[in-house]
């Protein structure tokens, strides 16, 4: 399983706690680092790399689940797709254009979906759960959307 932009690894530790080996990618060495030290505190098997993931290469057909909460970048999002291998899945999520008039969170054009625009930077792979909603993050109301999608197999 992959995270992008895993962050403090919220869900990388999570999955990780479930069984699943996992690969959480930052380009914040700071939190990668923080995160590798909790990752030893709990005894799991969660590898952490420090890459640009603008720039990095990610392995085609590597990985099972490839998750990515809360970034965007539409530039590199076939390289995200190819490193799902055949029948794997992407779980993502992240704001919308709308997110604007909740007050907080990301403004700019680069990093907020217009409507429907998660669907259509994942084809051809195969949603089975998508949505687009204001829902409750931290006590704030957050413009999102979310997509599970399946790569088809060969």
């Amino acid at each position: 399983m992959l995270d992008l932009a895993c962050g403090p690894g919220r869900h990388a530790l999570l999955a990780a706690e479930y069984g699943s080996e996992v690969v959480a990618v930052d380009g914040d060495g700071e939190t990668i680092s923080a995160l590798e030290r909790e990752v030893q505190r709990r005894d799991l098997h969660v590898k952490c790399l420090h890459l640009d993931l603008r720039t990095s290469k990610i392995d085609a057909e590597s990985f099972d689940i490839v998750m990515m909460f809360n970034y965007l970048d539409r530039n590199r999002m076939p390289d995200f797709l190819a490193a799902v291998r055949p029948g794997g899945y992407l779980l993502a999520e992240t704001f919308l254009e709308s997110q604007r008039q909740q007050g907080w969170g990301p403004q700019s054009d680069e990093h907020l979906l217009k409507p429907g625009e998660l669907m259509r930077l994942v084809e051809p792979f195969e949603a089975f759960l998508f949505r687009e909603v204001v829902d409750m993050v931290d006590g704030r109301p957050a413009a999102l959307a979310s997509i599970l999608a399946q790569r088809p197999a060969e």
